[in-house]
C-alpha cells in the first residue's frame, strides 16, 4: 500500500497510543522506554488527557472530536480516508523508528484487539511491541535471543503455518507444525538462561508478561526482521 501522508522518521523508539483503555501509568512506562510519541487517531486525547501533545496522529479522524484536534498542531495531523486499514495499521506503516510501543490497543472490543494482531504479522518489516496490562504481544523475527528467569510464561501463537526451532523452553518447538486451526503454543515455559526462537517464516506471536518488556525490547532490537516483500531476513 503506498504512503499517503509524511512519514514520522526518528532515531529513538517511538510509543504509539490508541484510544483503548489505558492504565495511570502506561504511557509513562512506555515513554520511559520510547520517549517519542504518536498517536493513532483518538489516541490523541489519552495522549493530551496526560499533558503531552502527540508528535504526529495518524488515522481516519472519525475518533478525533474537535475539540482534541484543536490542541494539536494542524501540521501534526494525518487524516487518511480510505478504509481498508485500521489505524492502528495507518499509524504503523507511516512510522520509521528502531522499535514501536504500542499502548492502548488491548482490552476493549475483541474484534479490535485481532485486528492489532493481524497488523503485527502483516507489518512484519516493523519492530513494534503492543503493551497489554499483563502481556507483551509481538511478532517473532526469523531469530531472536531472550534472557529471561526460569519458569516465565512464553507463549506462541501462530497466525499461519509456521514451524521453528527453540532451545531454552520446556517444550521444544522442534518437530510441531504450528497453524491457527490445528496447533499453537500456549503456556510454554523457560528453563533458564538465554532463550532463542528460529521461525522458518513470518506468521507467528510471541506473548511474554509485561514485567520482561524492557528485555523482550532489547532483545527485539538485536533481531534481524522479515522482508515484507520476500518474507526473508534482513537486517
Amino acid at each position: 500500500m503506498p504512503l499517503d501522508a509524511p512519514l514520522f522518521s526518528c532515531s529513538e523508539g517511538v510509543t504509539l497510543v490508541g484510544g483503548g483503555p489505558l492504565a495511570p501509568d502506561d504511557l509513562s512506562q512506555a515513554l520511559a522506554l520510547a520517549p517519542r510519541l504518536v498517536a493513532a487517531d483518538g489516541g490523541a486525547v489519552a495522549a493530551l488527557d496526560a499533558g503531552i501533545v502527540p508528535e504526529a496522529v495518524y488515522g481516519d479522524m472519525d475518533s478525533l472530536g474537535a475539540a482534541a484536534r484543536a490542541r494539536v498542531p494542524a501540521d501534526r495531523i494525518h487524516a487518511i480516508r480510505e478504509q481498508d486499514s485500521t489505524d492502528f495499521d495507518k499509524a504503523l506503516r507511516h512510522i520509521r523508528a528502531p522499535a514501536v510501543l504500542a499502548v492502548g490497543f488491548t482490552g476493549a472490543r475483541v474484534d479490535h484487539e485481532l485486528s492489532v494482531y493481524h497488523g503485527l504479522v502483516a507489518r512484519a518489516e516493523t519492530r513494534c511491541i503492543v503493551v497489554g496490562a499483563s502481556d507483551v504481544v509481538m511478532h517473532a523475527p526469523p531469530r531472536i535471543a531472550l534472557d529471561l528467569p526460569q519458569g516465565t510464561r512464553l507463549s506462541l501463537f501462530p497466525m499461519s503455518g509456521v514451524t521453528g526451532l527453540s532451545e531454552g523452553l520446556e517444550w521444544p518447538l522442534a518437530g510441531h507444525a504450528f497453524h491457527p486451526a490445528t496447533r499453537i503454543g500456549t503456556s510454554n515455559r523457560t528453563t533458564g538462561g538465554t532463550v532463542t526462537i528460529t521461525m522458518d517464516a513470518p506468521g507467528m506471536l510471541l506473548i511474554l508478561p509485561r514485567a520482561h518488556l524492557p528485555a523482550v525490547l532489547t532483545a527485539y532490537g538485536a533481531a534481524s526482521l522479515w522482508s515484507r516483500a520476500s518474507g526473508t531476513a534482513w537486517i
